[in-house]
């Protein structure tokens, strides 16, 4: 079975059509973006591959830990494309996942956007682990895109549903556009992106 792509994710309810379209137009224009969620088991991999799964066809795409460890030649092969780190984790030993100089090796890297996924609920949290990598602010900024997921149900290692529950746009001064409303579980467009 093919993975899922943001239609599908709109189908089952995890996003509207609206949050969609954000999402789309940000990996076509290669914007930098952050997926992030607690627990395990969310979808935030699932969503940083369906974005991917969108940019430009012959677009680069070099994935640490799968494509590679050398993130300097990773970044050098992406080119006008995408370098994607599939966790920002701390003392992990899977592949890819990676804490450190690493971490400021990859968002120092120019000619190449981010495609990054870490455990974290909030924005200030995500933010504040990827500070935590002393990655400056300079390339803490290049995130044009955060999204945080929510996994819902009694028991995490079999969701009920997955939500998008907040988009914002920027990496230090982030602008919520979307967001959902648990109590009405509906869907709130709050802006309109404006760097990509």
């Amino acid at each position: 079975m093919d993975r899922p792509s943001l239609d599908d994710l709109v189908r089952n309810g995890t996003m509207p059509a609206e949050i969609a379209a954000t999402l789309r137009a940000a990996a076509i224009a290669r914007a930098s973006f952050l997926v992030f969620a607690k627990p395990r088991l969310a979808g935030k991999t699932t969503v940083q591959l369906a974005m991917l799964d969108l940019v430009p066809a012959a677009t680069p795409i070099r994935t640490i830990g799968v494509d590679g460890e050398d993130i300097d030649a990773l970044a050098r092969e992406a080119q006008g494309g995408y370098l994607a780190i599939p966790e920002i984790a701390r003392g992990s030993d899977m592949p890819g996942y990676i804490w450190g100089e690493p971490v400021r090796r990859a968002f120092a890297a120019r000619g190449c956007s981010l495609a990054v996924v870490l455990h974290a609920d909030s924005v200030d949290e995500a933010l504040g682990i990827i500070r935590e990598n002393e990655v400056p602010d300079a390339d803490l900024e290049r995130l044009d895109l955060l999204v945080h997921l929510r996994s819902l149900g009694d028991d995490w290692q079999s969701p009920t549903r997955r939500v998008v529950a907040h988009v914002h746009e920027g990496g230090l001064a982030p602008r919520l556009l979307h967001r959902w409303d648990e109590e009405a579980d509906r869907f709130d467009t709050e802006a309109k992106p404006s760097r990509f």
